[in-house]
């Protein structure tokens, strides 16, 4: 069944959606949610990843808030969504995320892409967290206020030119204290150009920084 229950170390139970692959999965991913809860967007992301041949999982990081949370993205909805980022508890995210991983741990070798808040926490599991073999970060405000921190595994990071709420130069600190992490500016997009729902999408870009990451995740786990 797609929608699963996951238990946490501290032994919160939460939701997450799981699309698999038809045959053998090739590894497994972790997918992390926007702002906007485990929407139709996120896991539409998991399902393009079973096509791609990885199992993927996307846990419901405000189940401790709000069970099963999703949203749209008329501006009602996204001022909604963003008080359950007011005071963002990243341990907890993180303690979330590792119960998806341990999940696809039979999986092979497991990766993690975020995107918006997930993102951010995509490059904290990859500097916090054991037994992911790669990270992809989409549009991550938060990473730079985390950018001394090293990844322990391969990391790359997506970024709009554009991007009102992420200026250049919080993308400039990445690079400049990550050297070792893969970092992409797309000319013209802005928040979210991932995101085919949102007025913001940019396909050229879109395309681009999505058969990166799948390059990306071929490269590092299979």
């Amino acid at each position: 069944m797609p929608h699963i229950s996951l238990t946490a170390s501290d032994g919160h139970t939460l939701g997450a959606y799981r699309a698999d692959p038809e045959g053998a999965p090739r590894g497994g991913i972790v997918v992390i949610q926007e702002i906007f809860g485990v929407n139709s967007h996120i896991r539409s992301i998991c399902d393009r990843l079973a096509a791609d041949g990885y199992a993927a999982i996307a846990p419901a990081l405000f189940d401790r808030t709000e069970r099963d949370f999703e949203s749209g993205y008329s501006p009602e909805e996204i001022e909604k969504a963003r008080s359950f980022i007011a005071e963002p508890d990243f341990d907890a995210f993180l303690r979330d995320t590792d119960a998806a991983r341990a999940a696809l741990a039979d999986t092979g070798k497991v990766g993690i892409v975020g995107f918006c808040l997930g993102g951010s926490v995509a490059f904290a599991a990859a500097t916090r967290l054991d037994g992911f073999s790669a990270a992809v970060g989409f549009y991550g405000g938060r990473i730079a206020g985390m950018a001394d921190e090293k990844p322990r595994i391969p990391t790359q990071l997506h970024y709009g030119a554009e991007d009102h709420g992420i200026p250049m130069s919080n993308v400039d600190t990445v690079r400049e204290k990550r050297p070792d992490v893969e970092i992409f500016v797309y000319e013209g997009a802005g928040h979210g150009f991932n995101c085919d729902a949102r007025p913001s999408y940019h396909p050229e870009a879109a395309k681009t920084a999505w058969a990166r990451t799948m390059d990306f995740f071929a490269e590092h786990l299979g």
